[in-house]
């Protein structure tokens, strides 16, 4: 009989003696849960990454707005400007459109290039002459570019042009006040070659006709002598 008893306390203590071995191993286990696998850690670093990504996104994306924004403040700090050239451009056409229209209702003038020309029929000294043109709002025709030079042949007039040396004897301005670059004399003129005129008061520039070279066609004479006139109106002189 106590053979019996004592076996069974023993089993008894074996069972305690497991239970408490299981439950130490469930503590150890959830003080101190495992290190995570090959799997796990592979998660953590695309996590990583994907938040690295939208930080650079992001600085990307406040970059680009401070830049947009920048560009619409530009933009409307240039809209004042835009709008005042747009006014000023626009008076100026008003001005062409009725410069233009007085002009072709005038069968006197004749457009070439962009200005417009009106040859007198009436004979008058070269101030004179200047003077009418002025009082039409032009003036004597500046003849500075070659087409120019061969549109007056074309004509084939005996006709003042603007053109003089009369404030210095052989220094020939035109009547803007700029000084003669390219020349278009007749072979002899001025005064066989020369620039200073041979007679007094040989101070002022005509058109010869009848000639038969394009660019040989000015000839200098008494600018109280009359003949008629070509006026000049550009419309660089509307500003």
């Amino acid at each position: 009989m106590d053979d019996y008893v004592n076996k069974e306390v023993v089993e008894i203590d074996k069972v305690i003696e497991g239970n408490q071995n299981g439950a130490m191993r469930r503590v150890t286990t959830e003080t101190h849960p495992s290190a995570p696998d090959g799997s796990g850690r592979r998660l953590y670093g695309m996590v990583a990454v994907g938040f690295g990504m939208l930080c650079v996104l992001q600085v990307a994306l406040n970059i680009s707005l401070r830049l947009v924004s920048d560009s619409l403040t530009e933009e409307r700090d240039q809209l004042p400007a835009s709008y005042n050239d747009l006014i000023i451009e626009r008076d100026q056409l008003d001005k062409e459109k009725e410069y233009t229209v007085g002009k072709c209702s005038n069968p006197g003038w004749n457009k070439f290039e962009s200005c417009w020309y009106f040859v007198s029929s009436e004979t008058k000294t070269w101030s004179e002459s200047r003077q009418d043109c002025m009082e039409r709002g032009a003036d004597l025709m500046i003849v500075n570019s070659r087409e120019k030079q061969r549109f007056l042949f074309a004509l084939n007039k005996r006709a003042w042009i603007g053109l003089t040396d009369r404030e210095t004897e052989g220094s020939w301005k035109w009547v803007d006040g700029t000084p003669l670059v390219t020349r278009y004399w007749t072979i002899d003129q001025p005064n066989n070659g020369g620039s200073v005129s041979t007679f007094p008061g040989e101070d002022c520039a005509v058109l010869r006709k009848g000639q038969d070279q394009p660019e040989n066609t000015w000839n200098y004479i008494n600018c109280a002598v009359k003949s008629i006139c070509i006026c000049e109106l550009c419309n660089n002189n509307l500003l």
